[in-house]
């Protein structure tokens, strides 16, 4: 705790101390008769019980109510000399920006819903980085562009792992058509908001163009600041049903140029040349590869991330320095109060 005035604490001191030595010099000095009538006979007054019960609560009240008065003048002086308290805040600045690249595929929801939950512990523990969600099929999209605010992105994630939660509890995989029983009333907008767009040019190209889908998502970070570092979480099965534009080699030269780093994660259902591939794609660019079965996998992902190259700018640290009048202040009420009682009981 400082000062900014602390003189006025001293000041505060010498009127105390000024003001206990007229006190000791009135108490010792003899009192002398000055005219007017004396009272005879006080002698009987002055042996009477109550009198003398009363003259020693005047007395208590006398000396309490002077100290309460000192203190009061004492806190009054600190309160004026303004106490504060150093504060220093780190006001770090984060460079990151990290893109989810979901393969939307209906043989990767499971992994999907899993990682989505996972991943909105990770972005409310973010500070300054920019966080984006791109998902795909034959086509992707943008869903999310990259951006700070961390309540709207945590607002895609659920209505994301909703949507994902919604196929998993009421689409027969088998089939590929929705049970027609129990259908929650949303289910035609969630199973939209997680396919519209995504299947352009379907009928023509295929499905789970997973080159494409990288490729894309690596585009969509913007170029304006080149010292931010970047980061793709990419979740797909890696299996390939229809003719891409981009491979998924290509995909991931696209990013090692882009100075982008790749994190993928494997369906456990993977057949193992597509995880071979996957893996050697991913690790291309700095990256690791992950399967969904592997213990920890996502708290693995999420360590991996916050490790991920020097993402600090700078640090700035900012020096306020906050008043810290409210105990004093609280102090000074009691003695007021203090006094105002003492008052009171002397006149009883």
């Amino acid at each position: 705790m400082e000062l900014r005035y602390q003189f006025v604490v001293y000041i505060g001191i010498g009127v105390d101390v000024l003001l206990l030595l007229l006190l000791l010099i009135r108490f010792r000095r003899k009192k002398r008769y000055r005219g007017g009538k004396k009272i005879a006979n006080t002698i009987y007054s002055e042996n009477n019980q109550y009198f003398q019960k009363r003259m020693i609560l005047f007395r208590i009240m006398t000396v309490a109510m002077v100290a309460f008065c000192m203190l009061g003048i004492l806190v009054s002086s600190f309160m004026i000399a303004r106490p504060y308290r150093t504060k220093v805040t780190n006001r770090a600045s984060y460079s990151r920006d990290i893109m989810l690249c979901l393969d939307i595929s209906t043989s990767v929801d499971n992994l999907n819903a899993h990682l989505v939950e996972k991943l909105k512990d990770t972005v409310r523990n973010l500070e300054g980085e920019r966080f984006g969600i791109v998902i795909f099929n034959t086509s992707p999209v943008l869903l999310t562009p990259l951006t700070d605010d961390y309540e709207y992105v945590i607002e895609q994630l659920d209505l994301i792992e909703e949507c994902l939660m919604m196929r998993l509890n009421y689409l027969d995989y088998e089939n590929g058509a929705f049970w027609t029983w129990n259908l929650p009333d949303d289910w035609y907008y969630k199973y939209e908001y997680i396919s519209a767009g995504t299947l352009v040019g379907n009928e023509l190209r295929g499905s789970s163009l997973i080159g494409d889908g990288l490729a894309g998502c690596a585009y969509d970070f913007t170029d304006a600041e080149e010292d931010r570092s970047r980061i793709i979480i990419f979740s797909t099965d890696n299996c390939l049903e229809g003719n891409p534009i981009v491979t998924l080699d290509v995909a991931a030269d696209i990013c090692k140029k882009k100075e982008i780093t790749v994190y993928g994660v494997g369906t456990k259902e993977m057949y193992d040349y597509d995880m071979e591939s996957m893996k050697a794609a991913v690790e291309k660019t700095g990256g690791q590869f992950y399967l969904e079965e592997e213990s920890g996998t996502f708290g693995q992902i999420v360590s991996e991330i916050e490790k991920a190259s020097a993402s600090l700018i700078d640090v700035d640290y900012e020096i306020t320095k906050e008043e810290k009048v409210q105990t004093p202040f609280v102090i000074l009420l009691c003695c007021i109060t203090a006094m105002f009682a003492c008052i009171k009981l002397t006149k009883r």
